[in-house]
């Protein structure tokens, strides 16, 4: 068992989760809005979904993988309605909607919303199958404790990338007033609709 796999998957998990889109501004607004929690958490969802497309390119699941790009116009669909949807709510909220009591659901719920969007993105798996096999990491079917080092260095990575980030927005959090708050949910809500409409768009018949 050579646990350089660990390391590598680090390294890959790390990479494709840092370049900001939707997804990382979703984390962004939710640190400010909610604290550093909500937006790790965020974070951990889209970790979670590249750990899963990273365990599908590792072991070799054509199948899949092929299934998930032959319906990538309805997969794109689905996650630009969901990105409008979240982007009209978060445009039209001016403070943070969890309370104490709720705190647990509001958790779930960003973490839920996260995973699926990652998930509605093609091009998330066919970045994973392109490194790997640039890194000769595709024929990995029957030695599945490299698969397991790599999936879960690549679960590590990326939820590396989502700490720092909820970490480092998190200190401008103090200076949010109530009306910055609103502009920032504001041009959150406008961005992640932007999103949303050319997911849309890109959508061929």
């Amino acid at each position: 068992m050579d646990t350089t796999f660990f390391l590598r998957g680090l390294a890959i998990g790390f990479a494709i989760a840092a370049p900001v889109g939707a997804i990382g501004l979703l984390c962004i607004r939710r640190t400010l809005a909610d604290g550093r929690l909500a937006g790790f958490v965020s974070g951990l969802g889209a970790a979670t979904a590249d750990a899963l497309y990273g365990a599908v390119a590792a072991l070799g699941l054509t199948a899949v993988s092929t299934a998930i790009v032959e319906r990538q116009a309805l997969v794109r669909l689905l996650g630009g309605c969901f990105l409008c949807y979240l982007g009209a709510r978060t445009a039209l909220t001016s403070r943070p909607t969890e309370t104490r009591a709720g705190a647990a659901r509001g958790l779930a719920s960003a973490y839920v919303s996260t995973f699926a969007l990652t998930l509605t993105n093609p091009t998330t798996i066919l970045s994973f199958a392109a490194v790997f096999a640039g890194m000769g990491l595709g024929t990995l079917a029957r030695d599945r404790r490299s698969v397991l080092l790599l999936v879960v260095g690549v679960f590590v990575g990326s939820a590396l990338w989502w700490l720092l980030l909820s970490g480092g927005v998190g200190l401008a959090r103090r200076a949010l007033t109530a009306e910055r708050l609103c502009w920032v949910n504001r041009l959150s809500g406008a961005l992640l609709a932007g999103f949303g409409l050319l997911a849309l768009l890109s959508v061929r018949p």
